[in-house]
């Protein structure tokens, strides 16, 4: 706001909460991202503690409409977009452990000292003010994104594979020069 005092100009402020969806990196250090990555490589799922911390979930088209919304409203002060459905990291483990692989392991791990106990969003002030309320349900994006992680990470193995081939053909002097 003091940017606005200063400057007289119009802002914007979006305070989001863990937004997920395809086109995530798989190296994000997000916790979506990271049960979806370990459990399509058949490693065990690792939560933190044991998992009882809650966390809300946002999937990205809900955040983009909320976005685009507080973009082009009136309001100046701050705006919580994100989605107020509440689940604990065990719970999203065992939904992304369902939705890939129901054997897959899941293991626990120390909770760092810096982990929040609790984070969900109150879009009181988003619902009013913009309208807006986030549409796709946690297990339905869950599924949108494992769908692009499993189509990403089979293109990249396959590519893998064939580079691999490649050097190991020309390592064992099979080049094949095609000359016309």
């Amino acid at each position: 706001m003091e940017y606005y005092r200063q400057h007289n100009l119009q802002i914007r402020i979006a305070r989001i909460f863990n937004t997920y969806g395809p086109r995530m990196l798989e190296n994000d250090g997000r916790v979506v991202s990271n049960f979806i990555v370990q459990a399509l490589r058949g490693n065990p799922i690792t939560v933190y503690g044991k998992g009882d911390q809650t966390r809300s979930f946002c999937y990205v088209d809900d955040q983009v409409d909320g976005l685009i919304r507080l973009m082009n409203g009136d309001h100046m002060g701050p705006i919580n977009i994100g989605n107020p459905g509440e689940y604990t990291i065990l719970q999203l483990a065992k939904n992304i452990q369902n939705i890939i692989n129901p054997k897959a392991e899941i293991t626990f791990k120390p909770l760092p000292s810096d982990d929040p106990k609790k984070r969900k969003p109150d879009i009181t002030k988003a619902r009013k003010l913009l309208g807006w309320e986030p549409k796709v349900q946690l297990d339905e994006g869950l599924k949108h994104t494992i769908a692009d992680f499993k189509s990403r990470m089979t293109a990249e193995s396959k590519m893998k594979a064939e580079s691999l081939r490649l050097t190991q053909t020309a390592v064992e002097g099979k080049v094949e020069t095609k000359v016309e």
